[in-house]
This record gives structure tokens, C-alpha cells and sequence, in this order.
């Protein structure tokens, strides 16, 4: 096994986005760009992972120890080009490794395969590879300048020949390099160019003029997409969504209308799972077999039982739980709530911060009142309890097994099982008080109290 160390530039501030915040939290599937590209490290066996990030990027390293807390975090305190960001990570380098990749925090869509093929010419003997693709459009890229099936140089296009701007493979920025020669080679990079930066691509011509060969390994440009722009987020947005909704379809997963589904990378589906249009998962889903999610549905950090039916038109909030054939149904919202098997919420409901016991049912317009303008308290029912319609839970209250609440209560205290609770003032009829109240009205009169 050669070891692999990965080597993650991740230090943009992220100017052409007009943002606040780093450019590698920019998220893509619901997890930051820079996740991506340490999942696919990882999945690539990097036995060792550096991240170099820019002054005061608290936040990105926070989020590189949350993926990889066995990763290193190093600053490049000035920008002096990519090669002075890689020597950044110099202590990383200099404990040895067989293969050193490196990777930017800001392409989301790299496989781990890619990484594999990328490393293959180092086996072969190479002193360094390269990723190559062919773009639709040249323009701004580096050309590859190759002469069988090695590469030559790596040409910047404004200091291309016209036959060199004629080549459509172009460099996609990431390198793998030979762990025993990297230090040296990136140390011989000077910065005798217009802008006086030191730039990685002239290890090429380095470990050439060295006597070592240099590998190229092309791959489809999708996959090494960069982002710079809001409108480049967008598209990897786009390409990565259809990647999760091949998977989740090959996985036995059925997708409606799979263009109006939009899921999270993280998002778990058990088998026979069907999903109508226009339903977007947030982060943390985990869905079990045979389970329902209707349309224009919105799930965030839940987990929908076997079984189970949610929406149309239905919220589910981080922590809500749906038991086995639960039914969560049109204007249901759910948060940090536990419904055990059976349980039904069907109509125009919140619950928050509750547990429903098994075969219990909610009716329409119930909400459970968990904020009292300071504190979030709970509310627990019991088992085959009958909630009824409008009624208003203030919490923190409990609703005891097999316990009736009449329609329209609002219950304050806690209801014993199997207890019949009516929580409303009495009904009181006014004989023809309203006839009286509509002729003082259009006589131009005020109503009496």
C-alpha cells in the first residue's frame, strides 16, 4: 500500500462570490464545498490530510476538523501563489509519504476513482501527474502540451503559442506528485513571472529537466468543475443532484419527477421508497422502507420510519421521528417530536418537542404550545390517545393513555389515562342579541358593550 499524503488548498476568500464568508463553505448539496473534497480524500485512503487555509478562517478550520478530525490546518499567510500555498503544508511534507495529491477546497465534485487514476502514473515510476479535461470552451485554462501520452509542459494561455491555444486539453489543476522528490521539486519553483508568484504548474518543466516523466490522466470536466462564481455554484449544484438522484433511483428508490426532488449528500433511503415531485431533503434524513413522501414536502433532520406517509405540503423539522406507518399529513409541521408507530397527524398541526405514543390520533388544527417566550417545555401523549380538533396543549403537560380531549380545549393541566378532558368555557347563547347589534350598527350608533 503506498501511503497517500492529500494536500488541500482551501484558502480563497471567496472576492468573486460578493461574500461574506469563505469560499469553500459555500455549500453544495447541503455541505460546504470543502467537505466534499475531504470525503473524496478520505474515500481515496489519504492516510494523512493537510488543509491550508487563509488568516482568520476560523470557520473553515472548525468545519475540517468536524469531517477529518485526524487533519492537519496550516496558514498561508501571504498569497504567493499555488506553489507557496502547498509549501504551506511543508511539516505535512517532510514526514514522507509515497504519493502526495493535490486537491482545491473548491472543486465539490471529485471522485475518489479520480484520485486513484490520478496517482496511477506515480506507480509507473512518474516524479509527477496531472488531471486533464476537455472544456467546451478552452479559454483561461492552461493547455496540456503532450507528445506520446507524456506531458511535456503545463502552457498558461496567455503565454501560449497559437498552437499551443489550439489544444483542448487543459489543465484541471489538481497534481499528484512523487512523495520522495516533492519537497525538492516544489522548492526549486522560483517566481521569475509577471505577477512574482510561485506557481505549481512549473513542477512539470522541474521534474523534467530532473530526467522524470510526467503523467497526464483525463477525465470528464464535470468531474473537476471549479468554483469561483455564484453562477458556477449553481452548476455544481445542478451536476451533484443528478448524481444523488441516480443513486438514490439505482438504490430502489422511485422519484416521481426526479428533477423537482433535491437532496442532501447525506441523504439515507431505505428500499421501495417513493418520492413524489417537488419535495427537497435538507441535511440529516434518513428514510426507511416503504415509506411515502408526497409532494411539495420539506424534511430536515428526520427520520420517517418503515412505512410511514408524510405530506403533501408537510414540514418535518430536526428531531422529528416518525415511528412505523406514522401519517404526517397536509400543513403538518413536526420538531424535535417522537411519533411511535401508528401515530397519525393529519391535517393543519404543529407538534413540537413532544412524544405521540403508538396509534394515537392528532386532530386537525392541534398545536402543542412549547414556548412560553423564555423556555421550550414539553408535551407528552400516551398511547391510542384522541386529541381533538383545535385544541391547544400548553406545555409542559401530559396526556395519559387511551385519554379523549373534546374538541376546542385548551388543556393546562395534565389528563389522566383514559380520562375524557374538556377544556373550554361553557357555551352561552344571546337571543337576538345580534339582530339588536346589526340595527345599532346601521343606524350609525356604537355597540354596547
Amino acid at each position: 500500500m503506498r501511503q497517500l499524503l492529500v494536500i488541500v488548498l482551501a484558502a480563497g476568500e471567496g472576492t468573486r462570490m460578493r461574500s461574506a464568508q469563505p469560499k469553500v463553505l459555500h455549500a453544495v448539496a447541503g455541505r460546504p464545498m470543502v467537505s466534499h473534497v475531504l470525503d473524496a480524500a478520505l474515500a481515496a485512503g489519504a492516510a494523512h490530510v493537510a488543509v491550508v487555509i487563509g488568516p482568520d478562517h476560523d470557520k473553515v478550520a472548525a468545519e475540517v476538523r468536524r469531517v477529518a478530525p485526524q487533519a492537519e490546518v496550516f496558514v498561508q499567510a501571504e498569497r504567493r501563489g499555488t506553489a507557496h500555498a502547498v509549501l504551506a503544508a511543508r511539516a505535512a511534507l517532510e514526514r514522507g509519504f509515497d504519493d502526495v495529491v493535490v486537491m482545491y477546497g473548491d472543486t465539490p465534485l471529485v471522485r475518489p476513482d479520480t484520485l486513484a487514476a490520478l496517482r496511477a502514473p506515480l506507480t509507473d515510476g512518474a516524479g509527477v501527474a496531472v488531471l486533464g479535461f476537455r472544456p467546451q470552451d478552452p479559454t483561461g485554462y492552461g493547455r496540456l502540451v503532450t507528445e506520446g501520452g507524456q506531458l511535456l509542459a503545463i502552457r498558461e494561455e496567455k503565454e501560449a503559442n497559437v498552437e499551443e491555444r489550439a489544444i483542448r486539453l487543459c489543465n484541471a489543476g489538481l497534481m499528484a506528485l512523487d512523495g520522495r522528490a516533492a519537497l525538492d521539486l516544489l522548492d526549486r519553483v522560483d517566481d521569475a513571472n509577471a505577477k512574482k508568484e510561485f506557481y505549481l504548474t512549473d513542477v512539470v518543466a522541474i521534474a523534467r529537466a530532473l530526467g522524470r516523466t510526467a503523467g497526464v490522466c483525463e477525465v470528464a470536466a464535470e468531474d473537476v468543475a471549479g468554483v469561483n462564481s455564484r453562477a458556477q455554484l449553481a452548476q455544481a449544484e445542478a451536476i451533484l443532484q443528478r448524481r444523488l438522484r441516480a443513486q438514490a433511483m439505482e438504490a430502489g428508490v422511485t422519484l416521481v419527477a426526479p428533477e423537482t426532488v433535491f437532496l442532501s449528500a447525506d441523504t439515507s433511503f431505505g428500499r421501495d421508497v417513493v418520492v413524489e415531485p417537488n419535495v427537497f431533503f435538507g441535511a440529516g434524513v434518513r428514510v426507511e422502507d416503504g415509506a411515502t413522501i408526497r409532494a411539495f414536502s420539506h424534511v430536515e433532520g428526520a427520520h420517517v420510519g418503515p412505512g410511514a406517509i408524510v405530506g403533501p405540503f408537510a414540514r418535518l423539522r430536526p428531531g422529528a421521528e416518525l415511528g412505523q406507518g406514522v401519517h404526517v399529513g397536509n400543513f403538518v409541521e413536526i420538531k424535535a417530536s417522537t411519533l411511535a408507530a401508528g401515530a397519525k397527524v393529519n391535517h393543519l398541526s404543529y407538534v413540537g418537542d413532544s412524544s405521540v405514543g403508538a396509534n394515537t390520533n392528532i386532530g386537525a388544527g392541534t398545536i402543542t404550545c412549547n414556548y412560553d417566550g423564555f423556555r421550550k417545555h414539553r408535551t407528552t401523549i400516551g398511547a391510542n390517545a384522541f386529541i381533538g380538533t383545535n385544541s391547544l396543549l400548553v406545555a409542559p403537560v401530559s396526556v395519559g393513555d387511551g385519554a379523549y380531549l373534546a374538541t376546542g380545549s385548551v388543556i393546562t393541566d395534565d389528563v389522566p389515562a383514559d380520562a375524557l378532558a374538556i377544556g373550554r368555557a361553557r357555551q352561552v347563547n344571546k337571543p337576538g342579541l345580534a339582530a339588536r347589534l346589526r340595527a345599532r350598527l346601521s343606524a350609525g350608533l356604537a355597540p354596547k358593550a
